[in-house]
């Protein structure tokens, strides 16, 4: 039973409400650390998105976070350019990654035209064989720390696609925030750990090195429930020699639903 587990996930606490409010109801505690913070690269972002809008004419344009539209939408919405933004994007054919992705779209104004039934890279590059979309271009504005594998992905299959830079990211700079995880941790207190991404996972690291030697780290990881909330997640683990068990659906209950069934199963 995850009741009365203390179960940790590689978000702030902004960011982990969906997760407090899923481990409160099954009685387990939440311990939201945050990972990772975005550094945007400031006003230019949208100039430069509708720059590359206009000179590659995409087809489509593929959102791959809620993150990604936010920030765009927040720096245009301080200028005189939100309508050309949100003209920009409608004049495509919009799909979004996942429910997160579709609604913050939505609060927009702009209409989602497919979301893949998998919340990830591979769900998308499902959707658009699907789509018989081979030739067309495609836009995909994203963190400058994302992975190759989208771009190479839909680029097999045929499309032409630009990625569109908006922000990067880095380990989460004040560390005072993790004390109270620190000393649980080091007391054998965290029954478990939810990591949603590839960035939070060199994150978490990163900031846990500052008081543990690798192998102490790795020891007490090893006495630890992990999953992650995808396979690339998962892959980032495993070069730090982590065995995390994978979220059978990438989102946050799914991740959460892949602990509830570790502890059931204890």
């Amino acid at each position: 039973m995850i009741s009365g587990k203390t179960i940790a996930i590689t978000r702030s606490k902004d960011d982990a409400q969906e997760f407090i409010d899923l481990a409160s109801k099954e009685n387990a505690i939440p311990m939201p650390i945050p990972t990772i913070e975005l550094v945007s690269k400031g006003e230019k972002i949208v100039d430069e998105f509708l720059s590359d809008v206009q000179e590659f004419r995409p087809d489509y344009s593929v959102f791959m976070s809620s993150k990604a539209v936010k920030l765009l939408f927040d720096v245009a919405r301080n200028g005189p350019k939100y309508q050309s933004l949100q003209l920009a994007i409608a004049n495509t054919v919009v799909m979004a990654v996942g429910p997160k992705t579709k609604q913050a779209l939505e609060n927009e104004g702009i209409k989602v035209s497919f979301m893949p039934s998998k919340f990830s890279s591979v769900g998308v590059g499902e959707q658009f064989t699907k789509l018989n979309a081979e030739g067309k271009k495609v836009i995909v504005p994203r963190s400058g720390a994302s992975t190759e594998f989208l771009a190479k992905l839909l680029q097999k299959i045929g499309l032409v696609v630009k990625e569109n830079h908006l922000y990067d990211v880095q380990a989460f700079s004040d560390h005072t925030q993790w004390d109270a995880f620190k000393e649980s941790f080091s007391q054998n207190k965290i029954d478990g750990i939810v990591f949603t991404s590839a960035s939070s996972v060199r994150g978490f690291f990163e900031i846990m090195s500052d008081d543990f030697t690798e192998s102490d780290l790795l020891k007490k990881l090893n006495q630890t429930q992990i999953v992650a909330i995808g396979p690339f997640t998962a892959d980032e683990l495993k070069k730090f020699n982590a065995e995390p068990k994978v979220a059978d659906v990438h989102t946050v209950p799914g991740a959460f639903e892949a602990m509830k069934n570790i502890f059931s199963l204890a």
